[in-house]
């Protein structure tokens, strides 16, 4: 006779979980999953709570994106489900493997006005891989063990189980779970060898890397193809830090020279989305690798367009046989333009001005940031900077909130990847305005003993939005925040500390302590408001 498991649907719903490799859970307290809780509170199964459904979510994705796992998050019915629909949305858009457990007004009574009764499906469906309720006891670990196969296969993204009240708290046998098989998707060989072909014949290729490389842990097989070619590489997302900052060709600064003056730029494992210029180089011929074929691009021809298992394709693109352009003069000269540029931030990362500068507070970031730290932003127009004057290290140590642009991340990513990284340090950088989505969570850090150094660039505004829109009305509305507000003084009465820091040569100490508290600890920095990130428009 076959094995069973037997107990009641959180125990069944647990059984699943740890055999799918989820390794902790987040959430908010809520009746509606009661069952979960008592079935990770009787096996010890790590289990972390949160202020806000949001940061439950976020927190899971931190994990599944820093582990390349599932990560969980329960939420209870209603608006509980709701509030974390921002999240399920991020991870959609980050392919991120988070699966979302939702609790459910019982079914026998549905239709009669149970408490917190909503049909969540018709919400999450478009956000989601895979969304389902499960009615019956017996078939939980079953759904659990679909739900993160689909979140896994590439290309990944977020999950959702709904758990009416009678199925979770109901007791039942069922065949013992096993842990989800992926299969790695197999390229098109002739694709592949049209994507190396144009990269040996261009003379002035570049690479552009994204998150889907250290997702598919294709870190090692892009060097690889990098160096066999000889090609530079840009990275953006969790592509940051693939190659080393003092890689031969790791480039950051000088990506507009490069696209400007490219002949062909293979973009592999991101979207040809606003950060890329959608796809347009100018009269660069475009490859775009992508790890399944809905990533393709619909709005632009590429030359070529290899779908599948990026180690795999990147690993073929290295072995490619025949004839290569020697590209040694290419990389000399944007190594002449990514050295001018560097020395202009270095100009600009130690300006001694009060009000401080955003550039002056991530020139002494770059001083106390350990190589393997996770940084992590949250914000708009402070975080910006982040991306132009940090250079991770080593891959899997950048968390941003990608393509969707959701604010109020922070709390939950910093959560996460505490949990994940006890031993690193956690650096969180927030603009004041994104301080106002999530900054009650750091309550849930002081209380479960997770420290993190959270840096605010305090401007006193909503820097994206204040100099646009005075630049193109003469004026500006709904874009001030309080000036000077003491978000340290609010970490403080959480449980956790922090200062305000008014001069720059205050900067370096106030990070110093900082690292050295063993709590949450915010550093409250007041920034120049005039001092805006300079760019383009590409939301169109």
């Amino acid at each position: 006779m076959t094995e069973r498991i037997e107990g009641h649907g959180g125990e069944l719903a647990l059984a699943a979980l740890r055999a799918g490799g989820v390794r902790e859970m987040f959430t908010l307290s809520g009746g509606h999953v009661f069952p979960l809780y008592d079935a990770a509170h009787r096996t010890d199964f790590p289990l972390y709570d949160v202020r806000h459904e949001q940061s439950a979510v976020f927190a899971a994705e931190a994990v599944a994106k820093l582990c390349r796992r599932p990560g969980l998050a329960v939420l209870t019915a209603g608006p509980g489900v709701t509030n974390g629909v921002s999240g399920l949305t991020s991870a959609f858009f980050n392919a991120s493997p988070v699966l979302v457990l939702g609790g459910r007004a019982p079914a026998f009574r549905w239709g009669s006005g149970s408490l917190q009764e909503i049909d969540h499906l018709p919400l999450v469906a478009p956000v989601t891989k895979h969304a389902q309720t499960v009615f019956s006891t017996d078939e939980i670990p079953g759904a659990i063990v679909d739900a993160l196969t689909a979140a896994l296969t590439p290309h990944r993204g977020p999950a959702f189980l709904d758990l009416p009240l009678e199925a979770v708290f109901s007791v039942a046998d069922a065949a013992p779970p096993a842990a989800p098989a992926v299969a790695p998707v197999e390229p098109d060989p002739d694709e592949v060898a049209r994507a190396a072909a144009l990269l040996a014949a261009a003379h002035r290729p570049v690479i552009i890397a994204g998150s889907d490389v250290y997702a598919a842990d294709a870190v090692a097989a892009l060097r690889e193809a990098a160096e066999a070619f000889g090609v530079p590489v840009f990275t953006n997302g969790m592509g940051r830090g693939a190659l080393p900052p003092e890689h031969p060709l790791a480039f950051s600064k000088a990506r507009r020279v490069a696209l400007s003056g490219a002949d062909l730029v293979v973009v592999v494992g991101t979207p040809l989305d606003f950060r890329l210029s959608f796809g347009d180089f100018g009269d660069a011929q475009v490859v775009h690798i992508v790890d399944a074929p809905s990533q393709r691009a619909g709005h632009v021809q590429p030359a070529a367009s290899p779908a599948g298992d990026l180690r795999l394709i990147l690993s073929a693109l290295a072995d490619h046989a025949g004839d290569r352009t020697d590209h040694t003069d290419w990389v000399a000269d944007l190594r002449v333009a990514e050295d001018a540029a560097r020395a202009k931030h270095e100009t600009e990362m130690a300006a001694d001005t009060d009000p401080i500068r955003p550039a002056r507070v991530y020139g002494e970031l770059r001083r106390v940031l350990d190589r393997d730290a996770i940084t992590i932003g949250d914000g708009g127009d402070f975080v910006s900077y982040a991306g132009r004057y940090l250079e991770p290290a080593q891959p899997g140590t950048w968390l941003d909130p990608g393509p969707y642009g959701c604010l109020g991340t922070g709390m939950g990513y910093a959560m996460g990847a505490r949990v994940t990284h006890p031993d690193r340090q956690i650096c969180v950088l927030m603009g004041d305005g994104a301080a106002g989505f999530s900054l009650m969570d750091v309550e849930s850090l002081a209380r479960q003993k997770l420290p993190v150094v959270i840096v605010v660039g305090n401007n006193g505004i909503w820097g994206l939005e204040k100099h646009p829109m005075r630049a193109m009305y003469g004026y500006d509305v709904a874009a001030d925040l309080q000036p000077e507000l003491r978000y340290d003084a609010v970490v403080g009465a959480l449980g956790g500390a922090g200062e305000t820091v008014a001069k720059a040569a205050d900067l370096a100490p106030a990070l110093e302590r900082a690292f050295a508290a063993g709590v949450p600890y915010l550093v409250n920095v007041l920034t120049d408001p005039t001092d805006a990130y300079p760019r383009s428009s590409n939301l169109a």
